[in-house]
């Protein structure tokens, strides 16, 4: 039993157990089960009744322990990648009181962002955030610097700096309530793991890391999400949407009853067809084809959904995206994620366990995805087990999760402990409200904390273990000084900008306990100072009230692609240059409104830079006329619009290209008027000099007429 590891995947629907045989040089199966829940014993990743998840993890131990032929005491298990919290945050300084010089003050502030991250979720959840989340990860999103991004901070000037950053978080729960389950099925947790760090541990090895890679498991009720880049793994997310949507859509399509509907949905996925039998007893034949023209429209939704949440977690369209779990076999999900990334088809691709390397498949496994994640937690809850680390940090004791190489960092946060309040204060400062805002004025600026760690001096990113001892000392405080309105808020000028041929006034106002002041007034303790700025293009037009008259974008989407329509946007000129809602105004500039138009039909060609139709241009009685053919077939859920036809936001166009068709003599008379009011007798159609009727075809510089008999 020495090399025999026995893991559990214990998801929303099913429990599956693994047994391998793991050396130096290679991974053996032993043996796999699978059984489902009898209950909804589980939602999202979350264990709700202990006592029932329990018993399927018995069901499957005992399985295995009769076709192994021995007793199982101790399981790897893995934490849900689902239960994962993602959570947005920032933090802002004022570089006027806290100037940033070094890396360490940068990091000083990328903490505090993660401790609102932190607040921020534990005011969500109705907790205590420091003592039912841990933090088991963060990335920075961007630096601003006066709200505008910015690359460093480091020897800014300005009068703001502020860091947003995307943390996720593991509620302590989620460990409690699976390590209750594991032990009420007489086991013993060997070792413990993270879902997504499993599966990507074994598929995505650390070579390939640097790469901006995306690995999905579409398991039966969510989508887990865990995103590599620059050697590591730089944030997880969820989605409440998976394989469960497509069955229930093929149990809506075809009157079937859920369980069936499932057992359908998979022997589609292996068989490329199905008999099925409805709720009022017909029967019939499901194919493959069929299977995806009738609940393409639910496919396409779970990829849209699963492509937009890896676009707001990665901020940009990654190198690849792997997808593993049972609801990867979804048909033609690989190529809607590709198509929803704008990703060429084979940057998206199902990865099974063929694709683990030093894996030997034979007969007893099941080939693709759906095994991926069980063997990734038998491998690495071995190699990388999450473990709690205990260490003191001004006396008092904190424990930590640890799944990456833990900091003096992490540590703060998991304490609490907010390090901008250990800075030292600004001297004797004079305490006022700015905008109904409580504002410190510091004299001089105090100087930062310093770290001790076993008696040494260290920073935030320096690595900590077991026992280690941490010391946080506040900075010394700062010499008294005073400041005037302008130094406090910045520049104030006024300007004077052209709309609507009327100047309108813009710039910053003052007013001090409710008196009117100049920028120079200098700033007095307990002073209440309201102050505005306005200066932005936004600024002006809601002084004006047309703000609610602009329309910044009109989107929509011609054969699922997404096509911005230039005719239907509000056009912002200042000084006859296009500009945006955010543009700053300087004094004399012009601000001008092109208003928006409702596009229609042909305006979706010009955009495309395509023509709508095609031509030629003939003589009738011996005056030039064009004729004209629609080249395209425009529709909207299956109407055929018209080239007027008006258009609406976010609406889903299908253009189709007709086939080529011949001009006939008869398309004349839909561009040409006839005087029939004094004709009697009969008529001739020539073409060309030469005897014609109605359907004769008609070529470009054909001569045309009428010819009446007297």
């Amino acid at each position: 039993m020495e090399n025999i590891i026995f893991a559990l995947d214990i998801g929303t629907r099913s429990v599956t157990g693994v047994l391998i045989d793991r050396d130096k040089n290679s991974i053996r199966l032993i043996d796999h089960c699978m059984i489902e829940h009898e209950a909804r014993s589980m939602r999202d990743g979350q264990i709700h009744d202990v006592p029932a998840v329990a018993a399927t993890i018995k069901k499957v131990k005992a399985t295995l322990e009769t076709n192994y032929g021995a007793p199982l005491h101790k399981v790897c298990v893995a934490a849900a990648g689902r239960s994962l919290k993602t959570m947005e945050a920032s933090a802002t300084i004022d570089l006027r009181k806290f100037p940033i010089k070094n890396n360490e003050d940068v990091k000083h502030l990328e903490l505090a962002a993660l401790q609102a991250a932190q607040e921020k979720l534990g005011s969500e959840k109705h907790a205590d955030s420091y003592q039912s989340y841990h933090c088991v990860g963060y990335s920075l999103l961007y630096y601003k610097l006066d709200k505008e991004r910015i690359g460093s901070l480091i020897e800014q000037t300005g009068n703001e700096a502020s860091a947003e950053v995307i943390a996720t978080f593991l509620p302590k729960v989620v460990v409690e309530s699976l390590l209750q389950a594991v032990r009420m099925a007489n086991l013993e947790v060997e070792a413990m793991t993270l879902e997504p760090i499993a599966a990507l541990h074994v598929l995505i090895p650390e070579s390939m890391r640097r790469l901006n890679v995306v690995l999905v498991d579409i398991g039966a009720g969510t989508s887990d999400i865990a995103i590599t880049e620059q050697g590591t793994v730089v944030s997880y997310g969820m989605v409440p949407i998976a394989g469960d949507e497509i069955t229930e859509a093929l149990s809506d399509y075809y009157l079937l009853d859920f369980p069936e509907a499932e057992k359908v949905k998979r022997k589609i996925v292996l068989e490329n067809e199905a008999e099925i039998e409805d709720i009022l007893g017909f029967t019939s034949t499901l194919t493959y084809d069929a299977f995806v023209e009738n609940i393409k429209s639910e496919i396409d939704r779970l990829a849209t959904v699963i492509a937009n949440e890896i676009k707001s977690l990665n901020g940009k369209a990654p190198h690849a995206v792997m997808l593993v779990g049972g609801g990867s076999l979804t048909p033609t999900i690989a190529e809607n994620i590709a198509t929803h990334l704008d990703l060429p088809d084979n940057r998206v691709a199902i990865r099974g366990v063929e694709a683990i390397q030093q894996l030997q498949v034979d007969d007893t496994l099941f080939e693709g995805p759906i095994f991926v994640t069980p063997i990734g937690i038998a491998i690495t809850a071995k190699e990388r087990p999450v473990q709690y680390t205990e260490v003191t940090i001004n006396d008092s004791i904190v424990r930590l999760f640890e799944v990456n190489e833990l900091t003096v960092g992490d540590a703060f946060v998991q304490a609490g402990i907010e390090i901008h309040r250990y800075y030292g204060k600004p001297g004797i400062a004079a305490i006022i409200k700015v905008n109904g805002k409580d504002v410190t004025i510091p004299g001089g600026f105090g100087e930062p904390p310093s770290i001790l760690l076993n008696g040494r001096p260290a920073t935030v990113d320096t690595c900590i273990k077991q026992d280690d001892i941490m010391e946080l000392r506040k900075g010394q405080d700062g010499e008294r000084a005073t400041i005037t309105l302008e130094e406090l808020i910045g520049e104030t000028k006024t300007i004077s900008v052209k709309f609507n041929e009327e100047y309108h006034t813009l710039g910053t106002t003052f007013t001090v306990n409710g008196q009117l002041k100049t920028a120079s007034y200098r700033i007095l303790d307990k002073d209440e100072i309201q102050w505005t700025k306005r200066e932005r293009v936004k600024d002006l037009l809601e002084h004006s009230s047309y703000d609610k008259d602009i329309k910044l974008a009109f989107p929509i989407y011609v054969n699922r692609k997404r096509l911005d329509l230039p005719i239907g946007k509000t056009t912002i000129l200042v000084n006859d240059k296009e500009a945006s809602m955010e543009t700053i105004l300087h004094d004399d500039d012009e601000l001008k409104l092109i208003p928006a138009r409702t596009p229609i039909v042909r305006d979706i060609f010009e955009a495309l830079e395509k023509s709508d139709s095609y031509s030629i241009q003939v003589f009738f009685n011996k005056e030039p006329v064009t004729l004209y053919k629609s080249a395209y077939t425009v529709s909207n859920k299956g109407q055929t619009l018209h080239k007027e036809s008006e258009l609406h936001p976010h609406i889903r166009l299908t253009i189709q290209e007709k086939e080529v068709s011949t001009f006939v003599f008869q398309d004349i008379f839909r561009y040409v008027a006839l005087d029939l009011t004094n004709a009697t007798g009969n008529f001739t159609l020539c073409c060309n000099n030469e005897k014609a009727g109605f359907d004769t075809p008609i070529n470009d510089g054909d001569a045309l007429g009428i010819v009446w008999d007297d």
